[in-house]
């Protein structure tokens, strides 16, 4: 099978300005932090980021917010950023707010192709603004388009070369789901094994949908 790995020089030779750029993690959790550190260190800026939340100042995707890299945010809370509070109330960054499930299911609709998801969070609130409502069986349900984006970075416990995944406990959270949502899938191993070291019953992300590997030991 291909061989994906790659260098983090390599990796940033996939960024730009204007681009749409998924991130797993959960308040860092998950996050790929080696990948999220060239991004910064590729000086891309104007980018629209879609993740659970923006972590912290320090952690996670916190340094793009601080160093102005995000000119829009798609997430389900900033409240652990102050700095992304700043910036949407000074006007220097927008930010949409949607609801977690909400969230993760978009996702998971631009991941598997499907035309979006009807869900009854938000009726009868501002979050229904500008939306399709569509009425089923007399109740009323919210139309949520899928989300895509045009790379995904992600974080996994082990890959082997070919690009099969794991996770570790809690830092499964969103990425194996944005990891089919992008046209690019970069993804950062703790570990890097030889194609067929990892069971094909423990494979979480399959090789298929992964396009290249950071070495973690370069």
């Amino acid at each position: 099978m291909k061989n994906k790995v790659i260098t983090i020089e390599q990796a940033t030779e996939h960024f730009r300005d204007g681009m749409t750029i998924m991130v797993g993690g959960f308040m860092g959790v998950g996050s790929p932090p080696r990948l999220l550190q060239a991004l910064l260190a590729s000086g891309v800026k104007n980018l629209t980021l879609i993740a659970n939340d923006t972590a912290f100042i320090d952690t996670g995707i916190g340094p793009l917010i601080v160093n102005k890299r995000i000119s829009k945010v798609i997430a389900s809370h900033i409240g652990t950023n102050p700095e992304t509070g700043r910036q949407m109330i000074d006007g220097e960054l927008e930010v949409e707010l949607v609801p977690q499930g909400t969230l993760i299911e978009q996702i998971r609709c631009g991941g598997a192709g499907l035309g979006g998801v009807l869900t009854a969070t938000g009726v009868g609130t501002v979050v229904e603004e500008g939306k399709q409502k569509i009425i089923l069986d007399g109740k009323t349900w919210l139309l949520e388009c899928p989300l895509r984006a045009d790379i995904a970075l992600i974080r996994s416990h082990q890959a082997d070369t070919s690009g099969n995944l794991t996770y570790q406990l809690s830092a499964r959270n969103f990425n194996p789901l944005i990891a089919l949502a992008a046209d690019i899938t970069l993804a950062e191993p703790d570990e890097l094994l030889p194609p067929g070291d990892i069971a094909p019953d423990s494979v979480m992300t399959p090789a298929a949908v992964i396009d290249f590997i950071v070495n973690p030991q370069e």
